[in-house]
């Protein structure tokens, strides 16, 4: 078994003046089977992790399977866990979701489920599976290649009156993580709305919206909020995205560029950098970008 980080390859951490940046040297930073959405930051197994989630799919579109990468931001070392769902037979099938946002808390991580709520999976109860089931679980039509792989499955469905396309963390004032998200629908037009819920504490409950406004972006694909402050990302095709932020209703566009294709966003108070990725082949980075790039003050 893989533990705690055992890939055969890894992404190479490069530095540059204003970023940092995680490429991935291998087939997934072309391939269109598989593609990057969500993006967030935990402790595994003791060590600081950027998580990043992907959906695969047919040249078709027809979806086939979705997994969380679990990045050592220390060492670049990495390793994959698939999504799946267990059917009405307790069989394993993978998860039929675009993952299009990551809210990690503890052993529970939340993934967006566009058009299905918020699914929740367990991490504390990661299982290593092998041969078919472990090719199905990741979508391969072939006979050949994955022969363990590492799974994460379903443990709750959490109904939300949103499209749930992305979500992302909040945290206080002073930089303390809060129980709460923020929800939000990828619309191409301006009609997009951000809903703010507190995440369930125990088994029973479920989340409990507190907020919900509409700020006026299209293509919205991520958000964030620190104190009064909000940051949102908005794609923009095969051009660099946009970063908006500020307050509630004065959220404005920043000088600073996103990744092509950008998606989900994710903030690093430990380290100081606002995280962002990007979805498209022969350009996706997983990009940090340093607060003080950005005019932040911690």
């Amino acid at each position: 078994m893989l533990w705690p980080f055992g890939s055969t390859w890894r992404p190479v951490r490069q530095r540059r003046r204003n970023t940092v940046d995680l490429r991935w040297l291998s087939a997934r930073t072309w391939t269109r089977r598989w593609y990057p959405q969500g993006i967030d930051l935990g402790m595994w197994r003791g060590r600081r992790t950027l998580a990043v989630s992907w959906f695969r799919q047919e040249l078709s579109g027809t979806h086939l399977a979705s997994r969380v990468t679990l990045v050592d931001l220390e060492r670049s070392r990495h390793l994959d866990v698939l999504l799946a769902v267990a059917d009405e037979d307790g069989e394993l099938q993978p998860a039929p979701i675009h993952a299009g946002g990551l809210a990690w808390f503890g052993d529970r991580m939340f993934v967006a489920a566009t058009g299905r709520g918020i699914w929740e999976f367990d991490l504390s109860d990661i299982r290593e599976v092998g041969g078919a089931l472990a090719r199905h679980l990741a979508g391969s039509r072939s006979r050949g290649g994955r022969a363990t792989a590492l799974v994460a499955v379903r443990t709750r469905v959490h109904p939300v009156t949103l499209r749930c396309s992305y979500l992302g963390r909040v945290f206080d004032d002073d930089g303390a993580p809060l129980r709460r998200v923020l929800i939000g629908e990828h619309r191409t037009d301006d009609s997009g709305r951000i809903g703010e819920f507190a995440i369930p504490e125990g088994a029973d409950g479920g989340f409990v919206e507190e907020d919900r406004f509409s700020p006026g972006i299209g293509s919205m694909q991520g958000a964030v909020r620190w104190g009064d402050q909000y940051f949102v990302s908005q794609s923009d095709h095969l051009r660099p995205g946009a970063l908006w932020r500020g307050g509630r209703s004065t959220l404005e566009r920043d000088c600073v560029p996103l990744p092509v294709g950008c998606e989900d966003l994710a903030l690093d108070l430990d380290a100081g950098l606002l995280w962002s990725l990007g979805e498209h082949p022969w350009r996706r980075v997983v990009r940090g970008i340093p607060f003080a790039h950005l005019g932040i003050s911690r």
